[in-house]
């Protein structure tokens, strides 16, 4: 699966996307895990350099939306979150989840739409990273993410704090087996991700409690 809206940096097939930074080429195959079977691919946002102009900007507190692409492989669903990043996708702290059933709704139709409310107290910034990730029910055990520039507007909050993104099926980190139906294997990583405090005054100023 692959977010196409915002668009991630440098998708090929997502929508109203800035234009590419100097140097960097579009990527045809944003769909594709960063770790699978414990090797790592890629860093958590593929790429570091970010967009040259955000893909989009939202005031806190709004309906945000995330689309994804209609053609990819849901393998069963599995656990979803949405993320911030006030470090230049260093560290994330999560603003929504759809844990074990990512991708259907609760009467199993495919979902390729969320929308969601962007927390009020979300700290604005003009360079944050929004994050999707995901690890995926059936399958290689795999770790997907797809990272978008934004920015925040209308909050006068300087910090936020929230749940710190799971990271599974990733070098260095827990791996979760194949669910085969049971959707409960890997949520108490969920519950259990410390909560994180994130500043847009600066860089690295952040705590995990």
């Amino acid at each position: 699966m692959e977010l196409i809206k915002p668009c991630p940096r440098y998708n090929a097939n997502g929508i109203d996307c800035p234009q590419l930074p100097p140097g960097e080429t579009i990527d045809w195959n944003e769909n594709a895990p960063i770790a699978s079977n414990g090797v790592k691919l890629q860093p958590l946002c593929k790429y570091e350099t970010p967009w040259p102009t955000p893909a989009a900007s939202w005031t806190a507190g709004q309906t945000i939306s995330a689309q994804f692409s209609t053609h990819g492989s849901p393998h069963n669903g599995g656990h979803c979150e949405w993320s911030l990043s006030y470090d230049q996708g260093q560290t994330f702290v999560v603003i929504h989840r759809r844990l074990s059933h990512c991708f259907y709704d609760d009467s199993g139709n495919l979902v390729t739409n969320y929308n969601f409310t962007l927390p009020a107290d979300v700290p604005s910034s003009d360079s944050v990273v929004f994050a999707w990730s995901w690890v995926n029910a059936m399958g290689n055990r795999e770790f997907y993410t797809n990272c978008a520039d934004v920015t925040i507007t209308g909050s006068t909050s300087t910090s936020f704090t929230g749940p710190q993104m799971t990271i599974l099926n990733y070098p260095g980190y827990p791996t979760v087996p194949e669910f085969e139906g049971n959707y409960s294997v890997g949520l108490s990583y969920y519950e259990d991700a410390p909560q994180i405090t994130v500043r847009a005054s600066a860089y690295n100023s952040m705590h995990i409690q």
